[in-house]
């Protein structure tokens, strides 16, 4: 900070203000639905006992947190999304890897990969749950088939978008096709994998959540249908908050990865 200049300093406390007015405003708004949605409930314009309130959802929060059901269904369900993110990523990075180096099977497998892209991932679901069987493996396995494809399109993207100047500089220089997916291509291709990750944490959350709706004993998703069933609307006005919170920490997750990556890449310039 000695060494800039008072116009520059001013500058980065302007922004500094304003990011603290956004996060304000942010903060501001949420409470004010809350408030809102408590005070309708309260008043009898909104029926709690259908769109329950916030005071009921803390009460149902206070008791499935004392006897320990509530972190058992939420360690299920976050267990589920991160095997088929975790997995669902590695696949697509994978097969991306493939289809960049061998160009005729980038072709031949063009128009198929369209199709699936296409495909709603969902509707493969009960599939899924007839081949593999009504158990956990199944709820991963729809949580992977929705994220693979884009994942694998998003990379594949990223690493066909690369400056062939570049590509051709390296091969001048004598560098092996591992070499240059290695040292340029997977370099320069860093934003369209943090951009597919970013795409899988909600995609995962809701592949297991289809799973989760069709064959699960346990989970969010298992929450929200059965509690839909025997009207205990708290339980699933909880179990959808709380799928936002999981949802918003894995986005955090990925955007410090992002940060932490562009930082090590502009170091590296």
């Amino acid at each position: 900070m000695e060494n800039i200049s008072k116009g520059q300093r001013e500058y980065m406390e302007a922004l500094e203000r304003n990011k603290r007015r956004i996060r304000l405003a942010q903060i501001v708004i949420l409470l004010a639905f809350f408030a809102l949605w408590e005070l309708t409930a309260q008043a009898g314009i909104l029926d709690p006992f259908i769109f329950s309130s916030p005071s009921r959802i803390f009460t149902c929060l206070i008791q499935m947190s004392a006897d320990g059901s509530l972190f058992r269904h939420i360690g299920i369900t976050l267990f589920e999304t991160c095997a088929g993110f975790v997995s669902g990523t590695a696949l697509g990075t994978f097969s991306a890897v493939i289809l960049w180096w061998n160009g005729s099977l980038r072709k031949i497998l063009d128009p198929y990969l369209v199709v699936l892209n296409s495909l709603p991932k969902t509707a493969l679901a009960p599939i899924i749950i007839v081949w593999i069987g009504n158990n956990m493996s199944s709820i991963i396995v729809t949580a992977l088939l929705t994220s693979v494809i884009v994942t694998l399109l998003s990379v594949l993207a990223g690493f066909m978008a690369v400056e062939e100047d570049k590509i051709l500089l390296a091969r001048t220089f004598g560098a092996t096709k591992p070499q240059i997916l290695r040292y340029v291509v997977f370099p320069a291709s860093v934003p369209a994998i943090i951009n597919a990750l970013k795409i899988n944490v909600g995609l995962s959350f809701v592949g297991v959540m289809v799973g989760e709706f069709l064959v699960a004993g346990a989970g969010l998703g298992y929450l929200i249908v059965y509690g839909s069933q025997v009207f205990k609307l708290d339980w699933v006005m909880l179990s959808v908050l709380i799928l936002a919170v999981l949802a918003a920490l894995m986005y955090k997750w990925v955007a410090a990865l992002e940060k932490k990556f562009t930082k090590r890449w502009k170091e590296k310039e």
